[in-house]
């Protein structure tokens, strides 16, 4: 299945892009989709960055087709 994945901030700079359509397969779960990609790109803090599944925070843990999945950095606040 195909899924839009989406860098911001300091994992867009560690991938070298903005997004991403990725080919994956049936019933991949969140949380290794994202293992996945930080090791593939070598993501520093990995526990920081957070995910959001079609704009929504309330993420399930298996994707299905079409899903956009946002890889947010760590957010600072002042």
């Amino acid at each position: 299945m195909k899924l839009t994945l989406r860098y911001f901030g300091m994992i867009a700079e560690a991938t070298g892009r903005t997004e991403e359509i990725l080919n994956v397969s049936d019933q991949i779960k969140l949380y290794d989709l994202k293992d996945q990609q930080i090791k593939k790109y070598k993501i520093q803090d990995p526990e920081a960055v957070q995910l959001v599944v079609n704009q929504d925070l309330n993420t399930s843990t298996v994707l299905k087709e079409g899903d956009e999945i946002a890889f947010l950095p760590p957010f600072a606040g002042g």
